[in-house]
């Protein structure tokens, strides 16, 4: 059974910065591009960036670029986000999911952006 288990968020100050990490099971890791994704408030999900599965970032959403970076170890199973300059528009639960295989969701991270 495929589990992917997302933690590292929290509540920050605009401008500060989180590391979420993202362990996955049940699944050949190395093998599949990942993709961390968040869901605001009364908003759809949306993918925020992926990285190949040799870990070559892919693709980022034009509002963190240059802000948030992806990552991965594949001998950890794990793949990481890390996010600097953090806006409050960025208030979102974080998930991570292969991106081209319809996995069932974890159950998230919640980003809490405030001063």
């Amino acid at each position: 059974q495929v589990q992917f288990v997302e933690s590292g968020g929290g509540l920050v100050q605009p401008g500060g910065s989180l590391r979420l990490s993202c362990q996955a099971s049940g699944m050949q890791f190395s093998a599949y591009i990942m993709g961390w994704y968040r869901q605001a408030p009364g908003k759809e999900r949306e993918l925020v960036a992926s990285i190949s599965s040799s870990g070559r970032p892919m693709t980022y959403r034009d509002s963190v670029k240059g802000r948030f970076t992806i990552l991965r170890e594949n001998a950890k199973n794990a793949v990481y986000l890390q996010m600097n300059s953090l806006k409050p528009e960025d208030t979102a639960v974080y998930y991570c999911r292969r991106t081209n295989v319809p996995d069932a969701w974890g159950q998230g991270t919640q980003v809490t952006v405030s001063s």
